[in-house]
């Protein structure tokens, strides 16, 4: 599916060009992969987007021109032969744009990188910007958010079918290798991220890594994965108690779940961020678990798993319609058992739409193999 089909480029060069005007920047430099496929449909790779007030060029070399000539009509090409260095291409665009003063994104690029540029642009000023694009991404079109449930989708059927063929001894990266199969098998371009499929003490590592532990070695299963369907990622966790769970799982598994369904009911436009997560981390607290609730609540989703805005205690702004977020507490006991839930939320105008359907009482969790 091609970028060019989520909303006008157009229309979104126009919004980067009224953040702009308040920048004192002549111009801005966008240098991070997903924020030019954003905004131009570009999907290739070593690229760059200089975007003015009047002109936008995508800048790049010799292997990508039939592929721009394809994906981005309507923007100027700037495009370097194997003699030439990006940095130097970079600077014969921006003369050719008679510009001052460079807007640089300070969270998207190295410090190797600016020292580069300000080599070669030392006749020219350059400004740290902060997160212009991943500005505008956070609010959703109407086909991103299409494209989004259409990630979710997959990546619910996949869950069924990894349920359905589950079997005693298979290992956590095996059950990581079913998931980016079955992903493919019903449409998806493959996983959104790393799949974590932990196996009971490895629950209670947020981020374990796939291993070699084995399913009926612990009862807990905790997958957390999403599909990437038209460059967009899903992101969902769920538990699965093989043969029931255990009574460290059954005790801390509903404290969870009403954690999560107290802040997903606390979305809605203009609550901050910072209110949604204290609605899941009082639960947790409440119930004398606030020290084993060890991570932020939530992210935004996207064309890249974790996007602006954050969901967590330190987080300053408020949620708007358009954004689409994860909401997923967990109580991890070390070397036990861990629990968490994750479900991908819409933020409406009149409150939210849980986009993922898929069950999670506690009874849900039980596998029988």
């Amino acid at each position: 599916m091609p970028a060019e089909r989520f909303g006008s480029m157009s229309t979104r060069i126009e919004k980067l060009r009224n953040l702009l005007a308040d920048q004192a920047v002549d111009c801005l430099l966008v240098t991070g992969e997903t924020d030019v496929r954003y905004l131009s449909g570009f999907t290739g790779d070593s690229s760059y987007l200089l975007v003015s007030a009047d002109r936008s060029a995508i800048l790049s070399d010799r292997r990508y021109e039939t592929q721009i000539a394809d994906e981005c009509s309507g923007f100027e090409a700037f495009v370097r032969g194997p003699d030439r260095t990006m940095t130097q291409l970079v600077a014969q665009a921006i003369d050719d744009f008679a510009a001052e003063t460079i807007g640089l994104d300070a969270n998207d690029i190295s410090w190797a990188a600016v020292e580069g540029f300000r080599d070669a642009l030392s006749n020219k000023n350059l400004i740290a910007t902060n997160g212009l694009v991943p500005q505008l991404r956070q609010i959703k079109e109407p086909d991103e958010i299409a494209t989004i449930r259409e990630a979710v989708r997959i990546a619910e059927r996949t869950f069924n079918a990894i349920g359905s063929t589950l079997r005693l001894g298979q290992t956590e990266l095996e059950i990581a290798h079913e998931v980016e199969h079955w992903i493919r098998y019903f449409g998806g371009q493959g996983c959104g991220f790393a799949t974590i499929a932990a196996i009971g003490p490895n629950a209670a590592l947020p981020h374990a890594h796939p291993g070699q532990r084995r399913v009926g070695e612990d009862p807990a299963i905790l997958l957390d994965w999403g599909a990437r369907f038209g460059g967009y990622t899903s992101d969902l966790t769920r538990m699965m108690a093989i043969g029931g769970p255990s009574p460290e799982m059954a005790e801390i598994y509903p404290v969870v779940l009403d954690a999560q369904l107290a802040a997903i009911e606390a979305i809605g436009p203009g609550v901050e961020l910072k209110t949604v997560d204290a609605a899941a981390r009082n639960v947790i607290a409440a119930a004398g678990f606030g020290d084993y609730f060890s991570h932020s609540l939530g992210h935004g989703i996207g064309l890249q798993v974790h996007e602006s805005p954050r969901l967590s205690a330190i987080s300053e702004g408020r949620l708007q319609p358009g954004m689409v977020v994860t909401v997923e507490p967990g109580i991890y006991f070390p070397g036990k058992v861990g629990v968490r839930i994750e479900d991908d939320v819409l933020v409406t105008e009149n409150g939210h739409e849980v986009l993922s359907s898929l069950p999670k009482g506690l009874d849900d969790c039980t596998v029988i193999l």
